[in-house]
Order: C-alpha cells, then structure tokens, then sequence
C-alpha cells in the first residue's frame, strides 16, 4: 500500500460505513401512538381507515403511518375489504 504523502487532511467519509455527519443532523420520525385496538381495526369502521389512505385512495406504507407489522397488515386488509363492500373508494 502507497504512504499517505498529507496526513493533514481528513479521509473522505462518503465511503465509509456508520453514521455520516448528516445522518446524525436529522430528527426522527416521531412514532404514533397507537390509539386503537386490534378490535377497531374492522372493515366496517371506516372513519379510522381513512386515516390511513391518501386522497387518491392509496394505502399509505408503514413508513409514513409507523405502525408495526401485524397491524399494517391488518389494515391492509381491512382496508380492502371495505373497498370490495363498497364501503370506501
């Protein structure tokens, strides 16, 4: 391996793994606070499932409603079965 001819300058970091500088800038996402049980989550309640649907009608992802696994998937499904009874667009 070549010596280093300027040991003065720092390494670039683009590279390198673990948290850059600009990672460590940024906020969180802040976490919801699951308000609901998984008893609500019916496809007859359709005032809380759209919340989580975009005016277009698309189901927003778990990065934007924070919710874990279970529920995401949960709602997905309840989501779509209230669309297939006509019940939501």
């Amino acid at each position: 391996m070549p010596r280093k001819t300027r040991p003065d300058q720092k390494p670039d970091k683009r590279g390198a793994r673990g948290r850059s500088s600009l990672a460590e800038m940024r906020t969180p996402r802040p976490k919801p606070k699951i308000d609901f049980t998984v008893e609500a989550l019916d496809f007859k309640n359709t005032n809380l499932l759209r919340q989580f649907v975009t005016d277009q009608g698309r189901i927003l992802p778990r990065k934007y409603t924070g919710l874990p696994a279970h529920y995401q998937r949960r709602l997905n499904t309840a989501i779509k079965r209230a669309r297939q009874m006509l019940l939501m667009k």
